[in-house]
């Protein structure tokens, strides 16, 4: 794994804990990790966690990629909103902000950003790896295509679902 990690793009979550930036930390002590969120108070969250487990992650307020500085990144990480508006398991999830959940009519606005923009940031050869909801996985491995990635796959979760899914650049 490069040294150069972006753990975790989280685009629009607005409740980040950064714990996927915080579990790389954990596994990966020697990487540069970056973790950014588009809410303040979500980050301070993620800082005192860092601070608190003695984990090295530079937090940056950004929204998709700006705010980096014209950084390039070896892998990037994101877990964004990727629910449609209306979906019936919003209901179970009333306790979360909406705009941290909610990604359009199809679920799949926040994820086009990450995507389509994820070349001008990744080094050649690196990857960009996407949470997304169980049944997104074509619409994702199509944005992927479409952004000029190859070696697509998607990963299923222990429930057989596709869940994520990582190309390269």
């Amino acid at each position: 794994m490069p040294k150069k990690l972006a753990a975790s793009i989280v685009v629009r979550r607005c409740r980040g804990s950064g714990a996927v930036a915080l579990a790389v930390a954990h596994e990966r002590p020697d990487a540069r990790l970056t973790a950014t969120d588009i809410d303040p108070d979500a980050l301070a969250v993620a800082r005192r966690n860092a601070e608190r487990l003695g984990a090295s992650v530079e937090f940056i307020v950004a929204d998709l990629y700006t705010g980096l500085s014209g950084r390039r990144f070896d892998v990037i990480v994101s877990n964004p909103p990727y629910i449609a508006e209306g979906d019936p398991h919003l209901a179970a999830l009333r306790f979360e902000p909406s705009r941290a959940l909610v990604a359009g009519h199809d679920g799949l606005a926040v994820l086009r950003g990450v995507i389509a923009s994820a070349p001008a940031v990744l080094e050649r050869g690196g990857w960009l790896v996407v949470e997304h909801g169980a049944l997104q996985g074509d619409s994702v491995r199509t944005l992927f295509a479409a952004s000029g990635f190859s070696s697509i796959r998607s990963e299923r979760d222990l429930a057989g679902h596709e869940r994520v899914t990582l190309g390269t650049q």
